[in-house]
């Protein structure tokens, strides 16, 4: 978890060992990272994914899609 000072919480990769994939531990591990992040304050938690992770953070989370903007600063694609 990250976050900026105020309301706002960022989950930054969290990852579950394959061997451990799909048995409620990354639910779980991302349901504590609210809970502690409501409680420290925050309003909002923030997690950006790849398209094959949507069904995890939008169904098993319980995120809500939202509009966002990206700019890439590394070298190019």
């Amino acid at each position: 978890m990250a976050w900026d000072g105020g309301a706002h919480a960022f989950l930054l990769d969290p990852t579950t060992h394959p061997a451990y994939q799909r048995s409620g531990i990354g639910s779980a591990v991302v349901a504590l990272a609210a809970r502690e992040a409501a409680r420290a304050g925050c309003e909002w938690m923030h997690v950006d994914f790849e398209a094959q992770l949507r069904r995890f953070y939008f169904d098993a989370c319980g995120f809500k899609a939202t509009d966002a903007g990206l700019i890439h600063l590394g070298p190019p694609l």
